[in-house]
């Protein structure tokens, strides 16, 4: 699939619950004067329910499956910023999309945080159904499985631990002026 500029976003961001992705897609829609979309909130919009109900109601497949057709959709349609939810690069699918959209000049940011630095921002609540029960350790076992796909499709890193959101997304913002897009 050949994305041309004119129809790909201009940045998308991927990382794990708490990372801060749509907090800083938000700072760079600001900053980069573009729309936001968040994948999270277009799989909400399509199932018409929140991500913890879809969980609960038709399970972790169905809401799955839902992610990587919103996913697809943001793609190839959006032109600004765009966040994913953590566990969309799960699917194979979107794994080859990413990549397929930086090679064709697209930048996707894995924003990487620590369980330490994660903890207090997502308060490892219960509106997160994966981390359930025990969600330190949760967390812990999400991120040993995804760290390699979030590196693999990214082609830029920036840890987001004792920095601040506009921190983080100015410096996102450096980086998309630099690569000219």
């Amino acid at each position: 699939m050949q994305m041309a500029s004119h129809t790909a976003p201009r940045v998308v961001l991927t990382g794990p619950p708490g990372a801060g992705k749509s907090t800083i897609a938000r700072l760079l829609g600001e900053a980069l004067e573009l729309p936001v979309r968040d994948t999270d909130t277009d799989v909400e919009s399509v199932a018409g329910k929140s991500i913890t109900d879809i969980f609960v109601d038709d399970g972790e497949q169905h809401f799955r499956e839902l992610e990587a057709q919103a996913v697809a959709t943001a793609l190839r349609e959006h032109t600004g910023v765009l966040a994913l939810g953590g566990g969309a690069i799960m699917d194979p699918q979107t794994q080859e999309l990413l990549m397929e959209y930086t090679v064709s000049g697209g930048t996707v940011v894995f924003l990487d945080v620590s369980l330490a630095a994660a903890a207090p921002r997502i308060g490892f609540n219960q509106a997160r159904p994966l981390l359930l029960g025990n969600p330190r350790a949760q967390w812990k076992k999400l991120m040993d499985t995804r760290r390699p796909l979030y590196e693999r499709v990214a082609n830029a890193h920036v840890v987001t631990d004792h920095r601040t959101p506009g921190e983080v997304a100015g410096d996102i913002v450096s980086l998309v002026k630099a690569s000219g897009l």
